[in-house]
């Protein structure tokens, strides 16, 4: 059976390889099925051409009975193969297939991917290969738009990067969640390309998850630490720092992303952003969203709505957009700045909604803290807290000067890396 195999595999004959890991396969005794692929990795590695003939597209047929003798062959090896065999040849599998953008097939490919703490296993891993392994599969799923799988396989990688940390000196923790704190740890030390790859992605996959303002200052961090390295082009900086200001944007109203919002506006290349297409308008929203004016739909807004991704337009539950209600958000919180006091009413005109829906939102906002007001059903009056929000600016102004000078300090830290 082996030399049946190694024949097919030496005459290009997927019929034949079909006709044993398919058709006949489930006749064999699992101690066989287990020699078979054993057989079938070793010999398709010591060939140089059987993959990407047996895996070209042109031939559609071909392809998946192919690839379907690769899935069955690797899903029925042994407890190991030598030097690890199976791994390598998932791997080629793998970029084989994302230069063909089968995304998902050479995911699921390199998912099977085994590792093993033991140094003297042929599947020992480093942390830094792990890490690299499972950012691979996270970005492919990216690719597909399935974010579920994205996110398990970037929380593995985020695990295996944790484990290349020896200090968290070079981690900027500006904007992080508190469930991603952990991570902060990360060292930047030997491993840049890796590490700002996992970022990269750990960025990607919290904003498909609609965690706008967690994923804002992921990618801001990436703008600043990009600039240790050469690694990343300037262009690509400017794209992340761009993102970050959508995301913080999209964001629910809080102080936090008050704080956010201060330390984007205050960035030297905000003004950078009009030059890039789809940011063009950008700086022009930061700047009303930081000095709390009221938004109205302009040019500039239209513009920011149709430069959105597709997750970012989605609806939700009440009926709006994400970036509705962040503009709904924004401008309650505006129009408090200005009026002491409002008829409902008159704020539903404002903000282009239905007294009742206007009174929904000022209750929301209310209840989680991003409003400091009452309302008056009775009168159908909003009152808002002009002493209590006062103390807020104060507070908010003393956060955005320490974040200043962090950003600050992180500048004079890079300077003094490039001299040395």
């Amino acid at each position: 059976m082996d030399l049946r195999i190694q024949e097919a595999i030496a005459n290009l004959d997927v019929v034949r390889l079909t006709e044993t890991f398919l058709s006949s396969w489930q006749t064999l005794g699992q101690g066989e099925q287990k020699a078979l692929s054993s057989c079938f990795v070793r010999t398709v590695l010591a060939s140089s051409n059987f993959l990407k003939i047996a895996l070209n597209k042109s031939n559609d047929r071909t392809y998946h009975s192919a690839l379907q003798v690769f899935k069955t062959a690797l899903s029925n090896l042994p407890s190991f193969i030598e030097n690890g065999g199976d791994n390598k040849l998932r791997e080629a599998i793998f970029e084989h297939l994302v230069e063909l953008d089968e995304y998902r097939e050479a995911a699921n490919i390199l998912a099977g991917y085994r590792f093993d703490d033991d140094e003297n296993s042929p599947y020992y891993s480093t942390p830094d290969i792990q890490t690299d392994i499972y950012v691979k599969v996270a970005e492919c799923f990216l690719n597909e738009d399935d974010i579920v799988e994205a996110d398990t396989f970037v929380s593995k990688a985020g695990a295996s990067a944790q484990l290349l940390s020896t200090s968290n000196n070079n981690v900027n923790d500006q904007g992080r969640d508190k469930n991603t704190e952990s991570e902060d740890s990360v060292s930047f030390e030997g491993h840049y390309s890796i590490i700002l790859r996992y970022k990269s992605t750990y960025a990607r996959v919290l904003d498909a998850n609609r965690k706008f303002l967690a994923a804002a200052g992921r990618y801001y961090d990436l703008s600043v630490l990009g600039r240790l390295t050469d690694m990343i082009d300037a262009d690509d900086l400017l794209e992340f720092f761009g993102r970050a200001v959508t995301c913080a944007i999209l964001a629910p109203s809080s102080s936090h992303r008050k704080r956010i919002l201060g330390m984007l506006y205050n960035d030297e290349r905000v003004s950078q952003l009009d030059t890039i297409g789809h940011f063009a308008s950008h700086s022009s929203i930061l700047t009303k969203m930081y000095m709390e004016q009221i938004i109205r739909r302009d040019h500039d807004m239209i513009t920011f709505e149709n430069s959105l991704a597709d997750h970012q337009k989605a609806v939700m539950g009440d009926g709006l957009t994400i970036f509705q209600r962040a503009i709904i958000e924004h401008n309650m919180v505006a129009v408090s700045r200005i009026y002491s006091n409002i008829h409902l009413a008159s704020l539903a005109v404002l903000l282009s909604l239905s007294p009742e829906k206007t009174e929904k939102v000022a209750c929301k906002m209310i209840l989680d803290g991003s409003l400091v007001a009452s309302i008056d059903q009775v009168d159908g009056m909003l009152y808002f807290d002009q002493n209590e929000e006062k103390h807020g600016e104060k507070l908010l102004e003393w956060d955005s000067a320490i974040s200043g000078f962090c950003t600050q300090i992180n500048y004079v830290v890079d300077s003094i890396r490039q001299k040395t």
